[in-house]
């Protein structure tokens, strides 16, 4: 039961900043279990896989053209030449990093627990915004 009421609350989540009253209502009200479904996601997939992924930066440096140069030759001609200058700039890489498995299931059953325990006020909202915003 918990899964399909997720799919309809995930579903509702693509609908963020746009949609009718009812769907931004809906929206509002199920935010925070729609969050706790994402991570409980998560939290599976690394179980599965054995491991968890980590983002990291990456500080790098290249060189962009920051400007021009002009240079003026004795014959009058006029030649504009790049400038160009090291500009520092962050690359955000991926690695795979070693879970604990009994803290990642704890943590799953725990969220589990609190999804279950927020899935009955999330349907009633949903009730809700249905009734105070109708759609034909």
């Amino acid at each position: 039961m918990r899964k399909l009421i997720g799919f309809g609350i995930l579903g509702v989540g693509v609908l963020t900043g746009c949609g009718t009253p009812q769907e931004q209502c809906i929206n509002r009200e199920t935010r925070e279990i729609r969050h706790l479904q994402d991570m409980l996601d998560e939290i599976e997939g690394n179980l599965a896989r054995g491991y968890a992924y980590e983002d990291y930066d990456v500080p790098m440096t290249r060189w962009e053209q920051c400007g021009t140069d002009v240079i003026r030759r004795g014959n009058g001609t006029v030649i504009e030449k790049p400038r160009m200058c090291l500009e520092d700039y962050t690359v955000t890489r991926t690695r795979e990093v070693a879970i604990d498995p009994v803290s990642e299931r704890r943590k799953r059953d725990g969220l589990r627990d609190k999804i279950d325990e927020l899935t009955p006020a999330a349907n009633a909202a949903i009730r809700a915004c249905k009734a105070a915003y109708p759609e034909e």
